[in-house]
C-alpha cells in the first residue's frame, strides 16, 4: 500500500511567483505522516493559460527544479513538481514536468506532446515534446502526460504497452469542461486497467476558471482517497491493479492489426 497525495494549488491572479511558492510550502509541510508520494498541478508557477508562459521559462537546472529537488529531500517524499516553462540548450520552450525521489534526484523528465490552444497560446508559445516516458516509482512503472494529453488515449495505450500501470497527469484544465476531464480520466484508468492520478489547479489563469476535480482512480476508475483541506489523500495498493489484470487480461483481446480499412 502506497500512500499519495494531490496538492491542488489555488491560484490566484493578483498572487505572484513567490506567493504560490509560499502556498506549495505550505501544503507539503501539512501533509499526513506517512506520505509517500506528492503530485502538484501543471504549470502552477505561472498559469496554465498565462501570455508569460515564455517570460516564465528557465533552464533545466534552474531555480524551480533545484527547489523541487530539496523539497523532496527535506521531505524524504516522491514529489511530482508539476510543470514549468523549461527553456532548453537550443532555444526551445516546453511544458516540462519533473519527478523526484526521496532523495532529491530527478529521476524523469517529460516534455508535454500534445500542446493546447489551436496555433494559440502554449500551442503557438511552446514546442511539443516527442518521446513517451514512463519510470519505476512506487505505484510500479508509471506513465506521465499533462493536461491536453488525456485528449488523446493512444498515449495512454503506449505507455500500457511499455508496463504502465498507473498515470500520473498535472494539469490546468478549466471548469469549462471540467466534464470531459472526468469523464476522461475514469476512461484512462479503465480502459487501461491502470491507476490514475491527476492534479488539477482551481483559482484562475489569464481569466479562465480553472475547474479543480483532481482525482485518484483505481484500475476501475473508482475514486479513492479522502480531501485534507486542499489535499486529495488516498492509499493505493498497486498490487490490486496487478491481480485485476492477471484475473481480466482485456489488453490481451485487442486485434487492431487484424482489422479491414
Amino acid at each position: 500500500m502506497v500512500t499519495v497525495a494531490l496538492l491542488e494549488l489555488d491560484l490566484r491572479e493578483s498572487e505572484g511567483l513567490p506567493q504560490r511558492e509560499a502556498a506549495v510550502a505550505q501544503l507539503l509541510g501539512a501533509l499526513p505522516p506517512g506520505v509517500e508520494l506528492a503530485v502538484l498541478p501543471e504549470l502552477w508557477t505561472v498559469g496554465a493559460f498565462s501570455k508569460e508562459l515564455k517570460a516564465s521559462a528557465q533552464p533545466l537546472d534552474g531555480p524551480f527544479a533545484g527547489s523541487m529537488s530539496a523539497a523532496a529531500r527535506e521531505r524524504g517524499i516522491w514529489l511530482h513538481a508539476g510543470s514549468f516553462v523549461e527553456q532548453q540548450p537550443d532555444g526551445a520552450f516546453s511544458n516540462t514536468s519533473l519527478l523526484f525521489d526521496p532523495g532529491g534526484e530527478m529521476v524523469a523528465l517529460y516534455r508535454k506532446i500534445h500542446t493546447f490552444g489551436f496555433g494559440e497560446g502554449e500551442a503557438d508559445l511552446l514546442t511539443a515534446g516527442d518521446e513517451v516516458v514512463v519510470v519505476e516509482t512506487p505505484l510500479g512503472l508509471t506513465g506521465l502526460s499533462t493536461c491536453y494529453d488525456l485528449r488523446f488515449p493512444e498515449l495512454y495505450r503506449r505507455q500500457r504497452e511499455l508496463g504502465a500501470e498507473c498515470f500520473m497527469i498535472p494539469a490546468g484544465w478549466p471548469s469549462a469542461r471540467i466534464e470531459h476531464w472526468d469523464a476522461l480520466l475514469r476512461a484512462r484508468a479503465i480502459e487501461n486497467q491502470a491507476v490514475v492520478l491527476a492534479c488539477n489547479c482551481t483559482g484562475d489563469s489569464a481569466g479562465v476558471s480553472l475547474g479543480g476535480h483532481s482525482d485518484v482512480l483505481d484500475h476501475d476508475g473508482r475514486a479513492l482517497g479522502s480531501w485534507q483541506d486542499s489535499t486529495l489523500v488516498a492509499d493505493v495498493a498497486i498490487a490490486d491493479t496487478q491481480e485485476r489484470r492477471r484475473r481480466f487480461p482485456v489488453h490481451d483481446d485487442r486485434r487492431l492489426g487484424a482489422m479491414r480499412g
